[in-house]
């Protein structure tokens, strides 16, 4: 079972300001900062994301073929993350909308400041 994921950033602050707008849109907010990483968590308080300088002091980096993968409620919950996330200085990789691979899937793709990819989609549970 996984416990959260981390994503290295470059500038713990501009990721907050990213982050904090971006996963409001799902109900999540930062629940933990000190000065090298912010913890994000729902309304159980229980982080579930960190954004963190990296401890080695090298540049953040993105992985290729690797994002981390949201639930929202419902399309206007996609949308309203897409949105922000451009908003806010992320960068389109596929707008909302149905995707060919699943006839139930609805989702948005984005990137956030650093290059970590983001998805988000409508539980299919």
């Amino acid at each position: 079972m996984v416990s959260g994921v981390s994503v290295g950033t470059n500038d713990l602050f501009a990721a907050g300001v990213f982050y904090d707008a971006v996963l409001a849109t799902l109900g999540m907010s930062c629940v933990y900062v000190d000065s090298r990483e912010r913890g994000y968590g729902g309304p159980d308080g229980k982080i579930r994301l960190f954004v963190n300088l990296p401890y080695d002091e090298n540049p953040a980096t993105f992985g290729n073929g690797t994002q981390i993968m949201f639930y929202a409620p419902d399309e206007a919950t996609v949308q309203e993350f897409y949105q922000t996330a451009l908003r806010y200085g992320g960068s389109d990789e596929g707008s909302p909308g149905p995707r060919d691979f699943n006839p139930d899937y609805y989702g948005a793709y984005v990137r956030d400041l650093d290059g970590n990819k983001l998805n988000v989609s409508i539980s299919l549970e």
